[in-house]
């Protein structure tokens, strides 16, 4: 006996294709969906790492910061107690060049010249005075130029004038104080007040 099959057997094919077809996509969209996931999950977690190395980039930075800052105050005050350190030991060398430049000018003012004024400016001096005549102010800058202390005298301005009635020569003169080794210094100093010397 033969059997015919009278049931549209196309149409349930194609639904049997549509079932298996739907089944495939949703598959493929929850595969596609975990993939998805597991992607942004792996990227997420690569961020959050990242993010915290440089959240400790940032405070290591911040430390270093304030160590190059307390380094820098600590070389300034370095520096700024170098300079004072200079300065004391500046004050200390010169505090005996104003006692020798007295003694000096004690030691080689000659008779007859009379002083007005006496700057010193570093090592520059400027000297402001009378003298009776010419010879003394000559006999005051070879004084001087002798002198193991003091050095390279200039006359800068002399001009006649008078003083108490009298004629005088009123000069400006410059010389220069220098550092004298303690053995040239404890050479006798040549006199200033030549025997016999008129004025």
């Amino acid at each position: 006996m033969i059997r015919i099959n009278l049931l549209p057997h196309r149409a349930e094919k194609r639904r049997a294709r549509l079932i298996q077809f739907a089944a495939l996509a949703f598959i493929s969209v929850v595969l596609g969906a975990l993939l998805v996931g597991f992607v942004h999950v792996a990227i997420a977690t690569q961020i959050s790492y990242q993010e915290g190395r440089n959240g400790y980039l940032i405070q290591e930075i911040a430390v270093l910061d304030k160590q190059i800052d307390e380094i820098r105050k600590l070389r300034e005050q370095t520096q700024s107690l170098l300079v004072r350190k200079d300065a004391v030991e500046k004050l200390q060398s010169d505090r005996s060049d104003v006692v020798h430049l007295l003694d000096q000018m004690l030691r080689i003012l000659p008779d007859g010249v009379y002083l007005k004024t006496l700057k010193q400016t570093g090592n520059k001096i400027n000297l402001a005075g009378y003298a009776q005549s010419n010879a003394r102010i000559s006999t005051l800058m070879r004084a001087v130029e002798d002198s193991p202390w003091l050095d390279s005298p200039a006359l800068v301005e002399i001009r006649a004038s008078s003083a108490g009635g009298a004629r005088v020569s009123e000069f400006t003169l410059t010389f220069n104080l220098t550092k004298a080794k303690e053995a040239d210094a404890a050479k006798p100093v040549k006199s200033a007040k030549p025997a016999g010397a008129k004025g």
